[in-house]
């Protein structure tokens, strides 16, 4: 007899309230991890059609069934008994006892999730914020980015979205991992410290880690990171290389700006969100150009220039608005 017959057969022996305790304690285990099984699904439309042979039941029967869902619903354990003895009060046969239970798992599910409430901080351009996430980890937000978290975090890891920028210290935690979900890329850690830049407009994407360790999960690879280490990843070909960094990571909360074989749009991308200007190139020229270069606490007039003479980049400037040509 394969599992699922097993399953099916326990259940029906529970129905019909012939068990053993070994039995019982199978079956609510099976419930728990289950749900949206097809076996359930099969068992509760047998029960569903048997049970319309007690339609014509007697008010004596009905509420005997009441009891014996009741007593049901004591087994279970002790968070999940409260919502289902409400629902105990219309219990009225066998088959809406089996039905009640299975669907529950899904509610609670549901209601856990609807109780959580969430915290979205964002920045605008030219703006950094420092905050503070419930587990005490600190986050740094870079210009033009956004991260959504839990106002508590519930379950067995300490899941946070960003879009953008962020430098994490995260409080250690072995019990309950810390994860961040990125636009191109899902990084998981215990206790460290270390950078993402995952602006969605990017061609470009990395994770610094300053210390500890961290898990980098894309699309097609996984991988793990030590301190001074650093992964980029190309979201256009795919392709990704991991490097050492010995320079400090996260320069840029000081101010640092820091391009290393930067394609020429990323760095225009980057321009925009910290000086808060409008970058475009002049129709018909090819910008295909890597940067390479570092600017600390520079004016956008210093850097333009720094582009000018060093990569042959010419700007026009008029307030906001700068044209980039060869």
């Amino acid at each position: 007899m394969n599992d699922i017959s097993k399953e099916k057969r326990i259940l029906r022996r529970y129905v019909d309230d012939l068990y053993t305790g070994d039995e019982a304690s199978q079956l609510f285990d099976h419930l728990q991890e289950a749900s949206g099984s097809e076996w359930l699904d099969e068992v509760a439309a047998e029960l569903w059609e048997e049970s319309t042979a007690y339609a014509s039941s007697t008010h004596l029967e009905r509420e005997q069934a009441k009891k014996e869902a009741r007593q049901l619903l004591k087994r279970i354990e002790h968070k999940k008994r409260t919502w289902l003895q409400r629902i105990s009060v219309a219990v009225a046969g066998v088959a809406a006892v089996v039905l009640m239970v299975w669907g529950g798992f899904h509610y609670i599910d549901n209601l856990n999730e609807q109780s959580v409430n969430f915290t979205e901080v964002a920045t605008s351009f030219g703006e950094k914020k420092q905050l503070t996430l419930p587990d005490g980890t600190k986050l740094v937000l870079n210009s033009c980015s956004r991260v959504r978290y839990p106002h508590r975090f519930t379950g067995d890891t300490r899941q946070v979205e960003l879009k953008g920028q962020g430098y994490f210290q995260v409080a250690r935690n072995e019990a309950m991992p810390f994860v961040v979900h990125a636009d191109k890329m899902k990084i998981r850690v215990l206790g460290t410290r270390f950078d993402i830049k995952s602006y969605a407009t990017d061609e470009l994407v990395s994770v610094s880690v300053e210390s500890g360790k961290v898990q980098v999960d894309l699309p097609e690879a996984m991988m793990r990171l030590t301190a001074r280490e650093q992964v980029v990843i190309n979201t256009l070909s795919g392709e990704y290389s991991k490097r050492k960094e010995e320079r400090e990571i996260a320069g840029w909360i000081k101010g640092s700006l820091r391009f290393n074989s930067t394609p020429i749009r990323d760095v225009a991308s980057e321009l925009e969100r910290i000086y808060n200007c409008r970058i475009t190139f002049a129709p018909g020229q090819e910008m295909k150009g890597l940067i390479s270069g570092e600017h600390d606490n520079q004016s956008l007039e210093s850097v333009l220039k720094s582009l000018e003479y060093v990569n042959g980049i010419k700007y026009k400037k008029e307030g906001r608005n700068i044209l980039l040509y060869k």
